[in-house]
């Protein structure tokens, strides 16, 4: 089935001077070992979405690894970090409070959410891809009947308009 994906958005503390994602990768080849991003978590998605970034852009942001997202952004709104990779629904409010700045979507199209935002692919790194997707399990013995409804009912829910409206803009 087609359920959505959800991609991160990088953002930085409004004192960093990179108001683009080419500007912050500019930075950060500019001050070797001195910038930090963090994430929810080592070897969670959005601490791979930047550790995408230092390898495709050829340079080296240094990881600080939080026990989940909350925290993440605590840190980034009050300075304590550089900058960080988020999902894009809970990083919509920061963003337009200025407590955050976005700088690119590291989906493969610009979300809907911050339609202003471009892509970190749109920004010079074409093969530059992260999101998440969900999945929904049941024991290996779930009727097949039941694994079919569930997932019509699943497919149907995500397909909702007001569902999509609400997943898709916060």
């Amino acid at each position: 089935c087609a359920l959505p994906i959800f991609p991160f958005v990088a953002l930085v503390h409004p004192s960093v001077p990179a108001h683009t994602i080419q500007e912050l990768v500019a930075l950060v080849k500019a001050s070797p070992g001195k910038i930090n991003f963090g994430s929810a978590g080592t070897g969670i998605i959005t601490h791979l979405a930047g550790e995408m970034l230092n390898s495709m852009a050829g340079i080296r942001m240094t990881h600080i690894p939080y026990k989940g997202s909350g925290p993440v952004l605590v840190d980034l709104v009050a300075g304590h970090i550089h900058a960080g990779f988020n999902n894009v629904l809970s990083s919509v409010p920061l963003v337009r409070s200025g407590k955050v700045r976005a700088l690119a979507v590291t989906g493969a199209k610009r979300s809907e959410a911050m339609p202003d935002i471009p892509t970190i692919a749109e920004s010079g790194w074409p093969e530059y891809e992260s999101a998440a997707w969900y999945a929904v399990f049941v024991p290996a013995r779930t009727p097949q009947e039941v694994v079919r409804r569930l997932n019509t009912e699943f497919v149907r829910a995500a397909r909702d308009p007001q569902v999509k409206d609400r997943l898709d803009r916060k």
